[in-house]
Order: C-alpha cells, then sequence, then structure tokens
C-alpha cells in the first residue's frame, strides 16, 4: 500500500486510511497496543451507543489506552494534560465506507497545555508510539 501523506489539521488531529473493516483495524490498533507494553482501557462503540437511542452512525469506536509510566509524566509537568490521557484513537468510516484512524499530535498536547522541555519531549514520545500502533493498524 502506498503511505499516503497524513491529513493534519490545524487542531492537531491526524487522519489516515486503513484497509478493512472499523472491527478488523481495532483489533490490530489493541493488539499492537497491548504488544508494545499499553494497557487497552476501554473500546467505546459510538454506533451501538448511537443505536440505543434510535439514531444511525457508520462504524466509529474510540480506541483508549495509555502506560502509566508516561501519562504520569506528562501529568507530572502540568496537570490538566490529563484531560486528554489516555491516549486515544478514533477509528471510524466514512461517507465512502473506508476507514480511517484518527489521533492527536504530541506538539497539539504540548502546546495545548503549556508542557515544559521534559513533557514536550515526552508528548513527542507518546505520538510516536500512537503512530507505531497506527501503523501496525493499517497493516492487513
Amino acid at each position: 500500500m502506498n503511505e499516503p501523506m497524513p491529513s493534519e489539521t490545524a487542531s492537531g488531529l491526524v487522519t489516515l486510511p486503513a484497509p478493512g473493516t472499523v472491527d478488523a483495524v481495532v483489533d490490530r490498533l489493541r493488539a499492537a497496543a497491548t504488544e508494545a507494553g499499553h494497557h487497552v482501557l476501554a473500546v467505546i462503540d459510538h454506533q451501538a451507543n448511537a443505536e440505543k437511542v434510535d439514531m444511525t452512525l457508520r462504524p466509529t469506536r474510540l480506541v483508549l489506552f495509555g502506560r502509566p509510566a508516561v501519562g504520569t509524566r506528562l501529568m507530572q509537568d502540568r496537570r490538566t494534560s490529563g484531560i486528554d490521557l489516555p491516549s486515544k484513537v478514533l477509528v471510524w468510516q466514512d461517507e465512502h465506507g473506508e476507514t480511517q484512524l484518527t489521533y492527536s499530535t504530541g506538539a497539539w498536547l504540548a502546546n495545548r497545555h503549556g508542557l515544559k522541555t521534559s513533557g514536550r519531549e515526552n508528548a513527542l514520545r507518546l505520538e510516536s508510539a500512537v503512530r507505531e500502533f497506527v501503523a501496525q493498524a493499517r497493516r492487513p
């Protein structure tokens, strides 16, 4: 698969396509995070929640995962960074039926919370880990 350029928005979001169904991509993402020593804390099924209130939504899952040694360092720098932890990746089906993955950049996290030098470095390391999990989830 040719690597498309990530689509990064001003809000610090990166969106990349992935082959397969939303559930298959979620499974690969979970496996990648777990293999790297991160804890998958939850998978929130927004589509199922919409159905509970008689609404429709294309497949959309939010995968939450973390590693306390990483997140704690960020919160030691600026406690407010805890609102953006644990890490998360949104796996969703677009209007063309294609699966997409969206995550926040480390620079956005650092800027949002005014992290100092070490906190900024940790935020960028965290993004690097998320980027690797996403890369693995994009492999069929």
